[in-house]
């Protein structure tokens, strides 16, 4: 179970949105490469990065500042917002990114996502947001009336390394993850799951260790590890331990 922390970015910032409303955001860092970088000093393993410009616009916003935190850190970075051509991922991933995140394109267009999952092995990511469990597309702008595990199933067997998703009711409002929406898309397919959006508290922490939790990859979180209501020290070694007690070793 991977804890993964959230930079997002508008304006080359990095900031936090409620309920993905832009005109919410709150900027918590004006560096994003360095913000980046402390997050690898605290232990984390892994960065999630979202192009929220680029997600509204269909295009990358954001480029140069994506560069900047992969030069500022080791840790893989996986990106999603405005990526929707093939040119598009193999542009970003030659720039040293370990996965792009396919959100819009795996709705307008999935035989996209299978093209690249064929392309690129083990790189490709699906970032289903829903709303009321139904995707929502272009940033979060529009609806659907694609339900969210609707989506996924049609993925199964394409190679798919994760699917991210994001309840958008809890995203920023630091209300918990919807862990039975979540919990019930890893039970019904096969792609690992990665829970994003509302992530709190210690007790979600604690949450993700559970044994339904087990299915999960890992969750993302964003404003609890800016506002400080997580402790990074603490959250990761509750994540050590459970994943030592499941491989059986000394906790």
């Amino acid at each position: 179970m991977i804890l993964c922390p959230a930079i997002d970015l508008k304006g080359g910032q990095c900031v936090r949105l409620k309920l993905g409303e832009m005109a919410s955001a709150t900027v918590y860092n004006e560096d994003p490469a360095a913000q980046a970088r402390s997050f690898e000093e605290q232990g984390f393993e892994w960065l999630h990065v979202v192009d929220l410009d680029g997600a509204f616009a269909g295009e990358s916003r954001n480029g140069a500042a994506v560069e900047a935190i992969l030069k500022a850190t080791k840790n893989p970075v996986q990106l999603g917002g405005g990526i929707r051509t093939m040119a598009h991922i193999e542009a970003w991933l030659e720039k040293g990114l370990a996965r792009v995140i396919l959100g819009t394109v795996a709705v307008r267009d999935p035989a996209l996502v299978v093209e690249a999952c064929k392309a690129f092995p083990g790189r490709i990511a699906v970032g289903i947001d829903a709303r009321g469990g139904k995707v929502a597309v272009e940033g979060w702008a529009e609806a659907s009336e694609l339900g969210a595990i609707e989506l996924a199933r049609k993925f199964e067997g394409a190679g798919v390394a994760a699917i991210v998703y994001t309840d958008i009711d809890r995203d920023g409002v630091l209300a918990g993850i919807n862990w039975n929406a979540t919990i019930d898309m890893a039970e019904t397919v096969s792609i690992p799951v990665i829970a994003s959006g509302g992530l709190a508290s210690m007790a979600d922490i604690v949450r993700m260790t559970m044994p339904d939790a087990r299915r999960l990859e890992g969750a993302i979180s964003g404003r609890a590890l800016y506002d400080g209501r997580i402790d990074p020290e603490e959250a990761l070694a509750v994540l050590r331990k459970a994943r030592d007690r499941a491989a059986g070793a000394p906790a």
